[in-house]
């Protein structure tokens, strides 16, 4: 699903601020968009007078700050590694992009296809000359690719920070700066707000082919089986094809679009937090025609807040603060190829960023039994 238009012209606004002029092409290439789309985007902020239109660009109104080239040892180029057609991390890139161009520093965007182990053929094709650091965001569906590349990131011989991926505590990447949300709050948020509702049974329903939906699946077990009000609750995947591992249990009957009302019903549940966005806006169309509303009959939170607040119903939302991470792990690496290049000493960061709770239209209090 697309971003809301608003937001996608705010990004038009800023590339251009950036780069002074950009081909209306490259956008709609960036945003993943057509050309057509972009071009009446940039009309309109034209008429607004926010930019100015050229043959086939869009100009700042005022001359982009162009950061002088960077002396030896100065900041140099950042690669970016990120997934292809991933709306979670385009999120992440967008905000370490900014960061990084904002600091008068290159970006070298490297996009990775949606096969297994992609990220490692890209990172070793990377020329040292003028790259001098390294923020990736690797896909990792299943816990063995993650596992499969701990190795080969480990050894890369410069600066490298992780963007949305902790690193498993004692193994080869703990030692790796790494930024990401932290996702045992986010889940926290969600039913401390269901529960203070009186929702007493909730049912998780959640993909598991990313490391943000295992540990979500992870923290709400943890979170629900701690809290003495919570009276019932039931975890099964969101969608057919959502677990990449095989681990996270018996799929539903998916053939059955009345899956998830039945499961509610079964358990006697009020309450579901759906991971991730469009599989929760899916799966409210489905209660729907089975007969349960929203929040009326059950309240709904999503986790992503990508495209949360476009249904038809609104969702509440987790929203992990995904271009704010992107934004400090580009500072992250910033301070640290300011240390190598004045010769201080660095200690590897961790750093964890809370996500918010976006109250919507599709949690209320629950019934009086």
């Amino acid at each position: 699903m697309r971003e809301p238009v608003g937001e996608r012209r705010r990004r038009i606004l800023a590339a251009v601020r950036a780069r002074g002029e950009v081909r209306v092409a490259d956008l709609a290439s960036e945003l993943e968009v057509s050309v057509v789309t972009v071009r009446r985007d940039v009309e309109v902020l034209a008429q607004e007078g926010r930019l100015r239109r050229g043959h086939g660009s869009a100009r700042s109104l005022v001359p982009a700050e162009r950061p002088s080239a960077p002396p030896p040892g100065g900041p140099g180029a950042v690669a970016l590694v990120v997934p292809e057609r991933h709306a979670y991390l385009n999120e992440v890139m967008y905000g370490a992009r900014t960061a990084l161009e904002a600091a008068g520093m290159r970006v070298v965007l490297h996009i990775a296809p949606q096969v297994e182990g992609a990220e490692r053929p890209i990172v070793e094709r990377i020329p040292h000359e003028g790259v001098r650091g390294l923020l990736i965001a690797p896909r990792w569906r299943s816990a063995a690719e993650e596992e499969a590349d701990q190795e080969w990131l480990a050894r890369l011989d410069r600066p490298t920070v992780l963007m949305e991926r902790r690193p498993r505590p004692g193994g080869p990447l703990h030692t790796m700066d790494a930024v990401c949300s932290d996702h045992g709050y986010g889940v926290r948020l969600a039913v401390d707000h269901l529960v203070g509702l009186g929702h007493r049974r909730i049912v998780l329903a959640a993909r598991a082919d990313s490391p943000t939906a295992r540990a979500v699946r992870a923290a709400f077990t943890e979170v629900t089986e701690a809290d003495p009000r919570v009276e019932d609750w039931a975890a099964v995947l969101s969608a057919e094809g959502a677990d990449a591992d095989g681990g996270a249990g018996p799929e539903p009957d998916f053939d059955d679009p009345g899956w998830l009302a039945a499961l509610l019903r079964r358990r006697g549940a009020t309450a579901a937090l759906l991971h991730g966005d469009v599989d929760a806006l899916m799966l409210v169309q489905r209660l729907a025609e089975a007969g349960v509303r929203v929040p009326e009959d059950c309240s709904v939170v999503a986790y992503d807040d990508v495209v949360a607040a476009l249904g038809a119903i609104p969702l509440t939302a987790v929203a992990p603060p995904k271009a704010e991470v992107g934004r400090v792990a580009a500072e992250l690496m910033r301070d640290r190829l300011a240390a190598e290049a004045a010769g201080t000493p660095w200690s590897p960061r961790r750093v964890e960023v809370l996500p918010r709770l976006e109250v919507r239209a599709s949690t209320r209090a629950a019934a009086p039994d």
